[in-house]
């Protein structure tokens, strides 16, 4: 394992555009965070984002993980291109001859995809807990810790996210069109959703929870709700205004067994791909 994934590291390592990407990826998390923190001045009022209770514990798990989830597409671009490269500048088919084997060489992109995977959640995890330690309102040990359960949902939506895109990227075998066809299936999800509402207004069934809950990329969005309305003012607000904002905000069971199926889909697709076409 070790081996594969030394590899790949000796891969990026002279992957220029694949370092650029990762530097602006990680530098757009410290930048929001860094922005945020920020105090301004309005006609005289000071405001600052970070006051707002968005990083107090443990809150901030929840936010910063459905935020910096928006900037996945950014390790998406280097997944799709390292497994491009491979067939634009033949390096897949100089690996096998060298002696690896189809497996192996998959084994190698999903150690990557991991890696990726896990890198990001372990900088979201500090990044998080910096943020947190200097701006939360509450700092006792049992709640700072609390609420961890975003971070596992933050690095599987990611890792599935990553096997999809590497899915693509073996089926087509061109970057551009591998971004291309996961912007296409995501206007498809899209379209989907719009057909299954006008599905509901006009007969009363409802095909999202049967169906479209069911579909990759929405699979991984329902992992993180969206935290905004879990704020304490939004909430206020909403009740001074008569409405009941009663949502679930745990990570859904269901949501991680379909996208960790989905995940398994996604490898042995690449590795069907692989095996079958000719190189």
């Amino acid at each position: 394992m070790l081996r594969l994934l030394t590899i790949e590291l000796h891969k990026l390592k002279y992957n220029k555009s694949a370092k650029i990407i990762s530097i602006v990826y990680f530098s757009l998390i410290c930048f929001t965070a860094f922005i945020v923190s920020i105090e301004f001045n309005f006609g005289g009022v000071n405001f600052r984002v970070a006051d707002q209770g968005i990083f107090n514990f443990p809150y901030v798990w929840h936010f910063n993980s459905w935020m910096t989830a928006w900037l996945k597409i950014f390790f998406a671009i280097v997944i799709v291109s390292i497994v491009a490269n491979e067939y634009s500048n033949r390096t897949l088919k100089q690996n096998l001859i060298d002696g690896l084997s189809k497996r192996e060489f998959l084994t190698s992109k999903v150690l990557t995809v991991l890696l990726f995977s896990f890198v990001s959640t372990i900088f979201l995890f500090i990044i998080s807990l910096t943020l947190g330690l200097i701006f939360s309102d509450y700092n006792e040990f049992s709640i700072i810790f609390s609420d961890l359960e975003y971070l596992f949902a933050y690095f599987l939506k990611l890792f599935s996210f990553f096997s999809f895109c590497m899915f693509l990227a073996f089926l087509v075998k061109k970057s551009a069109f591998a971004l291309g066809f996961l912007g296409l299936w995501q206007v498809i999800e899209g379209l989907i959703a719009i057909l299954f509402q006008y599905i509901k207004v006009k007969t009363g069934t409802d095909l999202f929870e049967s169906v479209y809950n069911f579909l990759p990329l929405n699979a991984m969005s329902d992992l993180i709700e969206e935290p905004f309305t879990r704020l304490g003012a939004v909430q206020s607000v909403a009740t001074q205004l008569g409405e009941d904002i009663n949502s679930n905000y745990e990570v859904p069971i269901l949501s991680i067994f379909i996208v960790m199926a989905w995940s398994a889909i996604f490898i042995y697709g690449s590795y069907r791909i692989l095996k079958k076409r000719d190189l």
